[in-house]
């Protein structure tokens, strides 16, 4: 309101000041119409005056002239002739006196513009700062701040209920599949027998719209002894039909769980879970054999065991009676070290029925958890001898004054298990052909017990 009215006061005072400069500017070129008149009649009057002065000599001189009346009622109330009078004593031409009027109308006149200019500038820089200061607010939520608490609350709250619904939709409706097993107890031989018969309903985890399925499976909390099934491919409804003995006394039996995990395999990165199954054994009566289908849950992760991946490539020529092995890379091992980090080299053994018949090994890399080795090794082997023998890769840090320390292993072959016997079939069904896979790594114990049961 403010601004609109010194805007209004501006403006009238600008139309002021214009319709006066427009009437002094007026009265001056009057007033030097009048000069330039009387200045052309005075010489005629002047020698009229001359002429008749000698008749006039009868006239009292101490009587008031005619001049001098017509100045006295000038002075009383005809101001103009008064001012065109004094103008008559100043020693100055006419257009001079124009042009002085002129300059003191421009000078007025620019005052009144500058006045008016900087009257407008404020009130623009005042219109932009309130403009300002508004976006500020709504953007800091001045604008809701403004309403009545009572209105805000449910402003608040009904996007909380949506997020909220959102959220748990998805969870309710997400379905991982199914997962169709058995389970028995042997109390004679005190073995755990788990068989994997079946999954159904699994999600599409690959960009052609299906899966590589397979089964890990342990008893928690020792995790000592994992098994995997084979790897299935192109397949969302796989059957599995293995079956995997764990060997544990019955009195210990009912404090372990066992983990049947559903992974979706990939050659070239991590294998992803899709989901896992979990059955204490307090809960099952092995009075009798038990099958049955359950749901997949959302695995957990088993960050506290892992020791790294390592990749290497395969390949077989039967005609030579050659198996090579190349060493390509290793990444995320486990530190080793006191400062973070670990000397890796990895240690390659030929095996049969048990029984290491040659040993490769590779470069030190120092200090390093993703070493790149790119190291080829070659081994003889006939055809006849290949569906026997096993290929055991060991990553191992090197320590100059201590034994060096196993940090991960993997067994190759035949008579392995889920995606090391898978990568071994691919190199047999694609001779000449190296064939490359990662691998996750597994304990030393692990693999170990797993070939004394393949002896």
């Amino acid at each position: 309101m403010l601004s609109a009215l010194l805007r209004c006061n501006v403006r009238y005072i600008a139309n002021v000041v214009i319709i006066l400069m427009a009437e002094l500017s007026f009265s001056a070129f009057l007033l030097c119409c009048q000069l330039n008149s009387e200045t052309s009649v005075t010489p005629a009057t002047m020698t009229g005056i001359r002429r008749a002065a000698p008749s006039t000599s009868s006239i009292p001189t101490n009587l008031p002239s005619a001049t001098a009346t017509p100045g006295k009622k000038q002075s009383g109330g005809q101001n103009p002739n008064k001012f065109i009078n004094e103008l008559r004593h100043i020693h100055m031409p006419s257009w001079a006196v124009a042009a002085l009027c002129i300059v003191g109308l421009c000078v007025v006149l620019s005052c009144a513009v500058c006045v008016w200019k900087k009257c407008l500038k404020k009130d623009k820089d005042k219109e932009k700062e309130k403009d300002k200061k508004k976006e500020k607010e709504k953007s800091k939520g001045g604008f809701d701040t403004e309403m009545d608490g009572g209105y805000n609350e449910p402003l608040k709250d009904q996007p909380n209920k949506e997020t909220d619904l959102s959220d748990n939709e998805p969870k309710e409706d997400e379905k991982l599949g199914r997962l169709h097993f058995t389970l028995d107890y042997n109390f004679t031989d005190n073995t755990l027998v788990v068989g994997i018969l079946q999954a159904a309903e699994l999600p599409a985890m690959d960009v052609g719209g299906s899966s590589d399925p397979y089964v890990k499976l342990y008893l928690l909390p020792d995790k000592k002894k994992k098994f995997e099934t084979k790897v299935h491919r192109k397949t969302l409804e796989p059957n599995f039909n293995e079956t995997f003995t764990f060997k544990v006394a019955y009195t210990e039996l009912g404090g372990k769980t066992l983990v049947m995990t559903v992974y979706d395999f990939d050659r070239f990165s991590k294998h992803d879970a899709i989901g896992a199954v979990k059955i204490p054994m307090s809960s099952v009566d092995f009075s009798q054999s038990m099958q049955e289908w359950r749901d997949l849950q959302k695995a957990e992760k088993e960050e506290s065991e892992r020791l790294g991946d390592i990749c290497l490539s395969l390949r077989y020529v039967p005609t030579a009676g050659k198996l090579t092995v190349v060493i390509l890379e290793a990444k995320n091992l486990k530190k080793m070290d006191v400062g973070g980090l670990s000397d890796p080299y990895v240690k390659i053994h030929l095996m049969q029925n048990g029984k290491r018949l040659k040993k490769k090994k590779t470069t030190i890399k120092k200090n390093t958890l993703n070493p790149y080795y790119n190291e080829s090794f070659s081994f003889e082997v006939p055809c006849e001898q290949i569906e026997k023998v096993q290929v055991a890769v060991t990553v191992l840090d090197y320590d100059k004054i201590g034994k060096n320390d196993a940090i991960g292993k993997v067994l190759l072959g035949g008579n392995s298990t889920g995606t090391e016997q898978r990568h071994w079939s691919d190199m047999l069904a694609n001779p000449r052909r190296p064939i490359a896979q990662w691998h996750s790594l597994k304990s030393e114990d692990e693999v170990n017990a797993l070939i004394s049961n393949k002896k």
